[in-house]
């Protein structure tokens, strides 16, 4: 019974030297060093310079090994673990894409954060629900959003340039000076929204809904506006040079064009047609 006692306090206490790392390494290299010493002791004695210049040409050995492979083995490691932190993220997105709950869409946004700070921003959002959330200063320069559900959200400052919008729902939005140059925003619904500044150069906003909206000083140099509807938006300012598919009665249903900019052609339409818009 006691021998019985004694291997298992033997083996307890092997258990937790076993829980504990570094004190595992230190009796690993204690015992080694031991070892090694204990073997080449009659070396040191019969020649200490001879050997202990071996010794010192593999410990610069050693010391390659660790700046050149070692340095290599991390980096690579680093970068795998950074490839599956990405990919995780992407699939957390496509996860959440189509549950439309208040968990999905901050769970969706905190995973746009991570993909920018790694600095990707052509993410896959297409049917993603992120309503009522907070996307100040994202970068989604290409990503795909295409009736993605925004409704009530914030993107001030948010970089959306050159990203698809189709049929998105930016309804009720807070997006003060937020970039969409060359988006595709064909249907895309800015109702109710403050786009105060926005930049829409080159955009394609054909048939895209500007009810209500808020767009003094925006910036629709060049943008398609086919079918688009602009009924008692607010367009102190805005600048509509070279934009494509100007419908005039459309305009005529703005709130104001006070100080809005146009092609000569089009601001003379305007002045003869419905010169209380114009006019201060």
């Amino acid at each position: 019974m006691k021998s019985k006692e004694w291997f298992n306090e033997i083996d307890k206490r092997i258990y937790s030297i076993s829980e504990k790392p570094l004190l595992t390494s230190t009796i690993v290299l204690v015992v080694t060093a031991v070892v090694v010493v204990s073997i080449s002791l009659p070396y040191y004695q019969e020649n200490f310079h001879g050997f202990f210049g071996q010794v010192m040409a593999e410990a610069h050995g050693m010391v390659f090994d660790i700046a050149v492979i070692g340095i290599l083995i991390f980096w690579l490691n680093k970068t795998g673990e950074k490839r599956s932190r990405i990919r995780a993220y992407r699939e957390e997105i496509d996860d959440f894409r189509l549950w439309e709950s208040e968990e999905a869409a901050f769970r969706t946004v905190g995973n746009i954060k991570r993909l920018n700070r790694h600095k990707l921003y052509d993410i896959d959002l297409a049917h993603s629900y992120l309503v009522k959330t907070n996307l100040n200063h994202v970068k989604l320069i290409g990503a795909n959003l295409n009736y993605a559900n925004l409704f009530n959200s914030v993107l001030i400052n948010a970089n959306l340039e050159g990203a698809r919008l189709n049929q998105t729902n930016f309804e009720n939005c807070h997006m003060n000076q937020t970039l969409l140059r060359k988006s595709y925003a064909n249907g895309a619904i800015f109702k109710d929204s403050y786009l105060i500044k926005a930049d829409f150069e080159k955009a394609f906003l054909i048939k895209a809904n500007f009810e209500n909206a808020f767009l003094m000083e925006a910036n629709l140099r060049d943008a398609y506006l086919t079918g688009s509807d602009f009924t008692n938006a607010n367009l102190y300012k805005a600048d509509f040079r070279g934009a494509k598919g100007i419908d005039i009665e459309n305009l005529a249903e703005a709130k104001t064009l006070y100080l809005a900019q146009f092609d000569d052609d089009i601001f003379e339409l305007i002045q003869n047609n419905h010169p209380e818009l114009v006019s201060g």
